[in-house]
């Protein structure tokens, strides 16, 4: 039976294709039992209908969805042990807060099912408000009901699909916090579909960064921000500064590459660089650069256009000679600041630079980490 199915979740060779377009490409992946993943991207990339394959509301079209040794990929819906937990919350409006987390558990005639309903609410801190109906919640408390309806059943596997998107920020960021304490305590699989980089980053052990059907990167999120394996990668998580530039013939040594970019040679990791690749991109994130000479090989000499103020840290933007502009994102740690106009050095170390191959457009991802779907 599928409802007792224990064990890393797994989907092998699954893909997902409608009459017009692939949704999903093959693909094969295993979520270790007991873990917080995401599916990340933007609109369309394919990580809600993944997660439908693996709820059983979609039908793979090639592949297998396997919970341990147990195959789910036939069984219906409501007969595996795997719960979703929805942007809008799904709520019986005529039933009171307990009736509604019990509603599953009274269902399979389970005697406790009141005091587990309980136990859920308190653990999500809403013992008190029991109750009452939905309607009487705010946004916040809805979710943590619809949140604590779902785990009282522990279910081997549980799927949140955007379940903070109807928040405020400032909610949301609570929320997550709250959500990572939760999984942790009850041990059940998560899986968090999220368009929001912050958010999957917040909360995930794991995160694979989907792209047009495909993962692009799976890894966890410091690994994903410090040397992402694309330029997608790169601009989706996050800001990064990007230069063109070219490897310079026999410089690969103990893992890092001297490219030659604009008449200047840096030096950069090459992680995931593919071997004789010699057109690249090297990125390094804005708070990795420093304003003025730190002695090493890595110097750029521009002219600062913008400067804004964010009380933490200072943003500036720096001219390359050529017309390239560079984000600098500064501590106000007490470092010397830099004016409009002013005539500046910008450095980074070599550990901090990653070099990628260029056959993927310099701004793929770029400004996608808003986009809802």
């Amino acid at each position: 039976m599928a409802g007792h199915a224990k064990g890393d979740l797994r989907l092998v060779g699954v893909s997902k294709e409608f009459e017009t377009f692939t949704a999903v490409h093959p693909m094969d992946l295993t979520i270790p039992d007991g873990s917080f993943f995401a599916l990340l991207g933007p609109s369309g990339c394919g990580k809600t209908t993944t997660l439908r394959m693996i709820a059983g509301l979609d039908q793979p079209t090639t592949g297998r969805i396997l919970i341990g040794e147990t195959d789910i990929t036939d069984t219906r819906a409501h007969e595996r042990n795997v719960n979703t937990v929805f942007q809008s919350y799904a709520l019986f409006p005529h039933m009171s807060v307990l009736d509604n987390v019990s509603f599953g558990l009274k269902r399979k005639k389970d005697k406790d099912a009141r005091a587990k309903a309980q136990a859920a609410l308190e653990l999500v801190e809403l013992g008190h408000v029991g109750g009452k109906r939905p309607a009487q919640l705010s946004g916040g408390m809805q979710q943590r009901v619809a949140l604590a309806r779902a785990v009282v059943n522990r279910p081997n596997v549980l799927l949140l699909d955007e379940p903070l998107g109807a928040l405020d920020l400032k909610l949301r960021r609570q929320m997550q916090i709250e959500l990572k304490q939760i999984q942790q305590e009850v041990g059940l699989t998560f899986v968090h579909v999220t368009h929001d980089q912050e958010e999957a980053m917040t909360m995930a052990d794991t995160i694979a960064v989907m792209n047009g059907g495909r993962i692009e990167q799976l890894a966890d999120p410091a690994t994903l921000y410090e040397h992402p394996a694309s330029t997608f990668v790169a601009n989706f998580l996050g800001q990064s500064n990007l230069l063109g530039g070219q490897v310079v013939a026999g410089s690969l040594r103990d893992g890092t590459v001297t490219v030659r970019s604009h008449g200047v040679e840096l030096a950069a990791c090459v992680r995931h660089l593919p071997e004789g690749c010699t057109e690249v991109y090297l990125g390094v994130r804005p708070e990795k650069l420093r304003l003025g000479p730190d002695g090493g090989p890595n110097q750029l000499k521009g002219v600062v256009r913008d400067v804004s103020f964010t009380g933490v840290a200072t943003h500036y933007v720096i001219e390359m000679p050529w017309g390239r502009e560079l984000t600098v994102v500064q501590q106000n740690d007490g470092s010397a600041r830099a004016r409009l106009g002013e005539p500046v050095t910008v450095s980074w170390r070599p550990e901090y630079a990653f070099a990628l191959d260029a056959s993927q457009d310099a701004d793929a991802g770029a400004g996608m980490q808003g986009d809802h779907g």
